[in-house]
């Protein structure tokens, strides 16, 4: 009797240590930080030539209030065909063959000084930090005011360290101003495939 008992904690404590080991943190993932233009959010990285985000609101015209917290990520394309990305190291490895599913708040602002056109959000993980290697995420063009949160579910093809988050327009040439705003990206976290 008293070995099934230990046989029975042990296992409920693998199952736990299992399930802790799946839960992957994103540091500052509601983009907490005092707001200003052409800043990036601590805890995060710039990742493309050119990237200044924004900590928002009360910058560029944006007065949305946050999805999560004070403030809120706001990421540009330009006319000239360029974009901003971020990314991050995360707190754990995401593991080939393993499902994981987490979540995200996206919004639009009609008033970002002039980058009014409504644009995607590319998320992309990598072994090597600002690298693109598995596209996990492309939203549609965001063109709502409201926050619209997006849940997100997916099998990673290697073992990868790496996120970046990149506002985009299109894969055609012409590329225009538009902005995204990007708060609370929760925790990933393992799940089954089904």
């Amino acid at each position: 009797m008293k070995v099934r008992f230990w046989k029975i904690v042990l296992l409920g404590w693998m199952a736990c240590f299992q399930a802790a080991a799946q839960h992957i943190t994103i540091l500052n993932g509601s983009f907490e930080g005092e707001p200003a233009d052409a800043t990036v959010p601590q805890g995060w990285m710039a990742c493309q030539e050119g990237t200044t985000p924004d900590i928002l609101p009360d910058y560029w015209g944006v007065y949305t209030p946050s999805a999560d917290g004070d403030t809120y990520l706001g990421l540009i394309t330009r006319g000239n065909g360029t974009w901003e990305s971020i990314g991050q190291r995360l707190s754990g490895p995401l593991k080939k063959g393993s499902c994981y599913a987490w979540s995200l708040d996206l919004a639009h602002s009609d008033t970002y000084s002039g980058h009014s056109g409504p644009v995607k959000l590319r998320v992309w993980l990598s072994k090597v930090k600002c690298q693109k290697e598995q596209l996990i995420f492309e939203s549609p063009l965001i063109s709502q005011t409201d926050w619209e949160t997006f849940k997100v579910k997916f099998t990673a093809n290697d073992d990868y360290q790496y996120i970046l988050l990149e506002a985009f327009h299109s894969e055609e040439e012409f590329s225009y101003k538009g902005n995204i705003l990007i708060d609370r990206l929760r925790a990933i976290q393992g799940c089954d495939r089904s």
